[in-house]
Order: C-alpha cells, then sequence, then structure tokens
C-alpha cells in the first residue's frame, strides 16, 4: 500500500457522510483538507527548529504559528458539517488574517507578506462558487487599501530591516506566493481532471443505460419539441432518432391523442407528474411504401431536475422548464383491455339475448298453452256446460292453431340451434324458383286481404331454373312477406320482386308498414331481437324469423340487406346464386348489410336502383 492510498484512507475517514457517496464532492473535499493539514503539520515540525535558529520568538513570530492552527480547525469544520463553501470563506477570513498580522508588523503595504493577499481570490475559486470568489476578492482589495492606507498615515510599524534585507524577503514573500499559488493551479487542474473523468464515467454509464434499455427516455420543450430522444425510439417506431427531433415525434402522435400529449407535457413543465397514453405512427420494416400502423405506447413525464442542469441556468436563466418523458409500448396491454371489452360486450349481448328469450318465450308459450288448457278443459266438460256441435269445433280447431303455433316456435327454435351450431345442411337440388315464390305469396295472400293490405308479386316468367334447398328458399320468402305483411298498417301495400342480375337471384320485399328505428336496425337478425321495446309489441312473434333468414341465406352463400325509415316502410334485399356451390369451409357468419333508411317512393319505385348507402355488415 502505498503512502498517497495511506493518506486517501485517512483522509476519507475524516470526510462528512455526505460526501462520501458523490464522487467528485469528495475529490473537493479531500483537495480542500490535504494541503492544509499536511501545511500545519509541516509548520509545527518546523517550529523547534525555527525556535532553535532564532531564539526566543517575539509576539508577533508567536501568534504567526498561532494561526497555523486555523487549518486544522477548518479541515474539522468541514468534516463536521460538510459545508464546502463555508469551509473556504471562513479559510480567506484566516489566510487574509494571517497576511493582515505579519504585514502590519512588517512594513504594511512594502512588507513581503503583502503580495500573498493575492492568493486569497486564487484560492478561493478553487470553491467553484462564484459567491465565494467575489467575497474573497472583495477581502483582498479591502486588506489591501487597510495597508495602504495605513502606511500612508503612520498607523503601522515599520520594519528595522535593510533594504537588503527587504529585498530578500520580498523575493522570498513573491517566491512562497508563488509557489502557493502554483499548487492551487495544480489542485484546480486535479479537480478538473477528476471533473472530467467522473463526468465521462457517468455519461457512459448513462449512455449504456440508454442504449440497452427497451423503454424510449426523451428530452422535451413545454411545447413538445423533442431535445433528445434515446435509440430504442428507432426500434419501437421503425425510423431514425434524428427524424423525431424537434416536432418529429409530435407529428407521428395520433391526431385525436394530440391535445391529451401536450397537456400532459405543458402539466409536467409546471412541476406536476404526468402519465398519458397515446398512439404513435410506425413504419413496419419490410412494409411497402407508405403503409403504416399505431402503436399504444404510456408516456410519464416529469419536470427536468434543476438541480442536474444547475450550469446550463447560470448560461441562460430565461430558459424555459424542460420535461423528461419515459415511454413504453403498451399495444399488448391495450389489445388485452379491448379484447376483456370484447369479452364483456359479448357476455352482455349474451345475457340480454337470454333475458329476451324468457321474455319472448314466456308470452310465446304461455298464451298458447292457455287457449290449449282452457279449450280442452271446456270440452271435457261439454255435458256440463252443453256445448254443441258447432263450438266443439269451434275449441278443437282453437287448439289445432295453437299446437300449430308451438310447433312453429319449436321448430323455428330448433332451426336456429341447427344454424348455430353448423348442423344444419343445404340440400341443394335443381327448382324453379318463381313458382316457389307465387306459392308463398299466395300462401299469406288470404292474411293480407284479412288485415286490408294489397300483396303485389312482380315475378318474370322467364324466371331461369336455380340450383339450392327448394325448402329453405320457401322459408326465406315465407319468413320476409310474413314479417311485411304483419308490420304493414291497414290500407298499406307490401310488394314481392324477382329478377336476375348477372348470376345471382334477387328477390326485394318491401312494405309500407312501420319501420325500424335506426338505433334498432343496427341490431336486426339477432336471434330473439324484436324492434321496438317489449311492452310496446303489439304482434306475436319470437324474433327468430329475420335471423334464421340471415342464416339461410349465409348458408347459400348469399347477401341479405335492409334499408328502413321509422314511420314509412322497410325494405329487404337478398341475394342468391343461381347455381349454389359448396364451401370448402362451412360459413360462420352470414353477410347481411343493415342500411340507412330510404323514402317511401323508393320503396315504390322498385324500377330504379338503390340510393348509395353506407353498409355495415355483421
Amino acid at each position: 500500500m502505498t503512502v498517497l492510498s495511506i493518506i486517501r484512507d485517512c483522509l476519507d475517514a475524516l470526510l462528512h457522510p455526505s460526501a462520501r457517496y458523490d464522487a467528485l464532492t469528495r475529490a473537493r473535499h479531500r483537495a480542500f483538507m490535504a494541503p492544509r493539514l499536511l501545511g500545519s503539520l509541516a509548520a509545527f515540525a518546523a517550529f523547534p527548529v525555527y525556535l532553535a535558529l532564532r531564539g526566543a520568538p517575539s509576539a508577533i513570530e508567536v501568534a504567526a504559528f498561532a494561526c497555523l492552527i486555523a487549518p486544522i480547525l477548518l479541515s474539522w469544520f468541514l468534516s463536521r458539517t460538510g459545508r464546502y463553501e463555508g469551509a473556504h470563506v471562513l479559510s480567506s477570513l484566516a489566510l487574509a488574517g494571517l497576511i493582515m498580522a505579519i504585514a502590519g508588523t512588517t512594513g504594511g503595504i512594502e512588507s513581503c507578506a503583502a503580495i500573498w493577499l493575492v492568493v486569497v481570490p486564487l484560492e478561493a475559486a478553487l470553491s467553484a462558487s462564484r459567491r465565494v470568489a467575489a467575497f474573497a476578492s472583495l477581502l483582498a482589495l479591502s486588506c489591501a487599501g487597510v495597508l495602504i492606507l495605513g502606511s500612508q498615515l503612520g498607523w503601522l510599524l515599520a520594519g528595522d530591516t535593510s533594504a537588503a534585507q527587504r529585498g530578500v524577503l520580498m523575493a522570498f514573500g513573491v517566491a512562497s506566493a508563488t509557489l502557493y499559488a502554483a499548487g492551487l493551479a495544480f489542485g484546480a487542474e486535479s479537480l478538473a481532471r477528476t471533473s472530467v473523468t467522473l463526468l465521462s464515467r457517468e455519461e457512459e454509464r448513462y449512455r449504456l443505460l440508454a442504449l440497452n434499455t427497451s423503454d424510449v427516455i426523451s428530452r422535451h420543450q413545454r411545447n413538445g419539441a423533442v431535445q433528445f430522444i434515446s435509440p430504442a425510439a428507432e426500434a419501437m417506431l421503425g425510423m431514425p432518432v434524428a427524424q423525431l427531433l424537434g416536432h418529429g415525434l409530435f407529428d407521428r402522435v395520433h391526431v385525436a391523442d394530440r391535445p391529451a400529449y401536450l397537456t400532459a407535457l405543458s402539466d409536467a413543465a409546471r412541476g406536476d407528474v404526468r402519465t398519458v397514453e397515446f398512439r404513435l405512427r410506425r413504419e413496419p420494416v419490410g412494409s411497402e411504401r407508405g403503409q403504416v400502423e399505431f402503436l399504444w405506447v404510456e408516456m410519464r413525464c416529469r419536470p427536468l431536475d434543476q438541480e442536474m442542469g444547475r450550469q446550463d441556468l447560470d448560461r441562460d436563466l430565461t430558459r424555459e422548464a424542460e420535461v423528461v418523458g419515459v415511454m413504453r409500448d403498451v399495444t399488448d396491454r391495450k389489445l388485452g383491455e379491448q379484447a376483456l371489452d370484447q369479452a364483456r360486450s359479448a357476455t352482455e349481448a349474451a345475457d340480454a339475448a337470454k333475458t329476451r328469450f324468457l321474455a319472448t318465450m314466456s308470452h310465446e308459450l304461455r298464451t298458447p298453452l292457455n287457449a290449449i288448457i282452457g279449450f280442452s278443459e271446456m270440452i271435457a266438460q261439454e255435458q256440463t256446460l252443453m256445448l254443441g256441435a258447432a263450438q266443439r269445433r269451434e275449441y278443437a280447431q282453437l287448439i289445432n292453431d295453437s299446437g300449430q303455433h308451438l310447433l312453429s316456435v319449436v321448430n323455428g327454435i330448433l332451426d336456429m340451434s341447427k344454424m348455430e351450431s353448423g348442423n344444419f345442411e343445404i340440400a341443394s337440388e335443381p327448382f324453379a324458383p318463381r313458382a316457389s315464390l307465387m306459392h308463398c305469396c299466395n300462401l299469406l295472400s288470404l292474411k293480407a286481404r284479412e288485415n286490408g293490405i294489397d300483396l303485389i308479386t312482380d315475378a318474370p316468367q322467364d324466371l331461369p331454373v336455380m340450383t339450392g334447398d327448394p325448402r329453405a328458399f320457401k322459408q326465406i320468402v315465407l319468413n320476409l312477406v310474413a314479417n311485411a305483411v304483419k308490420f304493414t298498417e291497414r290500407g298499406g301495400q307490401v310488394t314481392v320482386v324477382a329478377a336476375v342480375s348477372g348470376s345471382q337471384l334477387t328477390l326485394r320485399i318491401s312494405d309500407t308498414g312501420v319501420g325500424i328505428a335506426p338505433d334498432d336496425l343496427k341490431r336486426i337478425g339477432a336471434p330473439f331481437f324484436q324492434a321496438g321495446k317489449t311492452y310496446q309489441r303489439r304482434h306475436e312473434g319470437t324474433g327468430l324469423g329475420l335471423s334464421i333468414v340471415k342464416s339461410l341465406v349465409a348458408l347459400h352463400l348469399g347477401e341479405l340487406t335492409v334499408q328502413s325509415r321509422l314511420g314509412e316502410g322497410t325494405s329487404v334485399t337478398v341475394k342468391l346464386p343461381l347455381v349454389y356451390a359448396p364451401p370448402q369451409a362451412k360459413t360462420s357468419e352470414s353477410r347481411i348489410a343493415t342500411l340507412t333508411p330510404v323514402l317511401r317512393q323508393e320503396l315504390q319505385d322498385q324500377s330504379h336502383d338503390q340510393p348509395a348507402l353506407v353498409k355495415k355488415s355483421a
């Protein structure tokens, strides 16, 4: 172990605890204490030799040697309090006092000690504090003024040495002051070198952190301009860091998220800590030109620590507050949240469907069952009630009608269940669509006449034979026409039009009925869903008709379009391929679109093309 390391360890043991964990502060405290302790110890070691050569010292000499205790006291003060600037102020006062004591008794301003007043501000400059250096300069000037004034007024004692001795003493004073100043310069250079080394190490440490962390570290102005951004941004956004400086990052923030982004930076510049989530445009590596995608990032921003930038602030006191941000890619988390929201929505929809199912079944099953039970009990008690043959036939017909209704409800549920599970199979065979269409319309014409509704069928004689499931085709027509008749008021009109367009058969069933509200139009085709509020319903039904039609059209690889306007009517268009080709994989969703409402005139004028509408696919 070398002598220097031993001295360094001894000094470290004397340091204040606040200086032991900061390398630069520790180096400054060492530079302050080491020369003072060594100088005082050397002076005390030379004091006996001085007495042997000089003899009995004078009072001034004793006072001068006593002042050598001051550096030891200053080192003790610094090791106890850690106040580096305060220790330099006391050191300047002690040195100036010693110089004044010696110069005051050896000729004043002409004394060899007066030259040491130049050393006072030089020593204070090691504190790296403008206030301490200014105080030491004023102190040296004040002492020089007092010595000059005292010499002119004769207040100070004149030296009793000859001119030759004064010259030797002056040379000694200049030489000693020069050596001390050289020592100060060496100490300043050593501190500067230490500071540069520490800063280089610190910079390298932070550079390694910035290069190897996956989070993006950035420095912003209040207006969002980027002053610095770590290289991790290249991997996150797929572009060079240089293009993100200034307002390059802001330009990549999603337009809808820019207010939140700027608000967070502004709040952080005022001293708050903010966290904001926003979308950033990213250009995937290897993608086509112009193809972009957005990723979600979370940025935690806080004001820049002003103590770390104290030197910059000293140079520019008017600089705006800056913000440090740490950005992290949270796209996976946002996708998980969206999936969770979708799952929650699906659960809520399933719960609503269950509620609608129970409400619908309680109505659709209870009404015919009450009729069956009630009329069967009356027939069983025909002798007591003395029922005639006509009444028995009427009751039997009502029981039969109720049973048929129950059977249709059960069949609809079974068909819907098969379609939802994918077990419903299309029995494809050639058939004449016009004959099937006319047959379905004839079946419903009686009900239309009873309701005072005109049922108009327009099917050309030359409709070609198509390949598909004739039973499913009839079920599609029956459900759509029955719905149109059911929801059309007396005096209204239902129009059924069939035509061939290309390789598809187009069916359009239009009515002038009650129509569908825009909110309900978005949900049309959902199982057990019925437009309007449940307690306002005036028509029977399970809400499965259009849902079954939707599934059957999907199984035929067709397309279903619904247009409606509340109070004016509804138009349903079905497009089916003339030749059904079984798909390689089963279709899980139908191609259904709900469109914006159309006017009554557009419903009645079937020969015109449909207007441009906003389409929403199921």
